[in-house]
């Protein structure tokens, strides 16, 4: 549900699935899935039928598809929820699937495939696909997360170890390669993936539209606003404010006067006060940056789960509820948590825990 150009993630995915013509969704929810029920009901928005059924524990993604198995009566496609694809990559696994009987595994070149499952073809069979290799990399093909599949999957998730306590489709997968039943699709259209924060950046500035409609509703006069960005409902803008390329601002967001907001994602209620800069950044729900804080932006190491990754553009991330005082300045890769307070004048750098209070020494 994490907001892509101001519609969640996941209603990317299923707006794909409903322009490639299929109209019966499953959706596998399990944590905060109340959110994902109330946002998408029963699905007549998207001119599909979505029925929703639980994974009460996140076991994997082998795992999440075994719970479907009483809503599958024939062949059937599997989607990421987290990945944005064309819908013409959805329609070619759903030919091929019905031509052949699956599974059927869509594959497109990657320049980072080690981050992701590598596979690698023989003609147009998989012939290997391993998760996320500590080694180089065999193949720059990487599996793009659209899959088809007959009933039978069912009975090879069963039989499937757990590999950490999880039941992940890539090791399903492994175990059938060596009779060589598993088709590949090839594909190079979009492949949008959200797996750190910076990447919401790259793929909010990739799905804007851009052109020269956006509604100046709440924009002052004289507030410049680039063509690639997206306003919210009730979103204002002040006097000489600019609003730089790939640029979303939620509903009520609140950018002052002179402020500059540029590659950014602000949530809904945010409010980004007089002389603020903010780029490169993400700034949540209700957090507050202070007149003449700065988020600079730039180049930027950023330490996940004790890997390290050099060089991201990334200005960091606002936590929820968090306040970024006047004349604060917040440097290239700093992670600030939920309800955090920085007082004015601060400069910051790392991560921040949620609610945590940073005063000046």
């Amino acid at each position: 549900m994490v907001p892509v150009a101001n519609r969640p993630l996941l209603e990317h995915v299923v707006s794909a699935i409903a322009e490639a013509g299929v109209d019966r969704i499953v959706l596998v929810v399990g944590h905060r899935q109340e959110r994902i029920r109330t946002h998408f009901g029963d699905g007549d928005a998207w001119n599909v039928a979505i029925e929703y059924v639980e994974q009460p524990t996140r076991l994997g993604t082998a795992h999440a598809v075994a719970q479907a198995e009483g809503a599958v009566d024939g062949p059937f496609l599997v989607l990421n929820g987290d990945r944005i694809v064309d819908a013409d990559l959805i329609r070619q696994v759903r030919e091929r699937l019905l031509a052949e009987g699956g599974p059927v595994v869509s594959v497109t070149p990657s320049d980072r495939p080690s981050d992701y499952g590598v596979v690698t073809l023989d003609g147009d069979r998989v012939a290997s696909i391993e998760e996320k290799p500590h080694a180089a990399a065999s193949s720059s093909l990487i599996n793009a997360g659209v899959y088809g599949f007959a009933p039978a999957i069912f009975d090879a998730i069963r039989e499937t170890p757990q590999e950490a306590g999880e039941l992940g489709i890539p090791t399903t997968l492994a175990r059938a390669v060596e009779t060589g039943s598993i088709s590949a699709v090839r594909y190079r259209g979009t492949w949008l993936d959200v797996s750190h924060l910076w990447d919401l950046l790259y793929v909010t500035a990739a799905t804007i539209e851009g052109g020269d409609g956006v509604d100046r509703t709440g924009v002052h006069e004289s507030a410049v606003l680039a063509a690639d960005i997206v306003l919210g409902d009730n979103a204002r803008v002040g006097p000489n404010a600019t609003i730089g390329g790939a640029t979303a601002l939620g509903d009520n967001v609140t950018v002052e006067s002179n402020a500059v907001v540029a590659n950014a994602v602000v949530l809904p209620d945010a409010v980004i006060e007089s002389g603020a800069v903010v780029r490169d950044a993400v700034v949540g729900e209700n957090a507050h940056v202070g007149a003449n804080a700065t988020i600079a932006g730039g180049p930027a190491s950023v330490v996940v789960e004790n890997e390290v990754h050099d060089d991201v553009e990334f200005g960091g991330v606002i936590g929820d509820t968090a306040h970024v005082g006047g004349g604060a300045t917040v440097e290239p890769g700093t992670i600030v948590g939920d309800g955090v307070d920085i007082a004015g004048g601060a400069s910051v750098r790392g991560r921040f825990e949620t609610d945590a209070v940073v005063r000046r020494g």
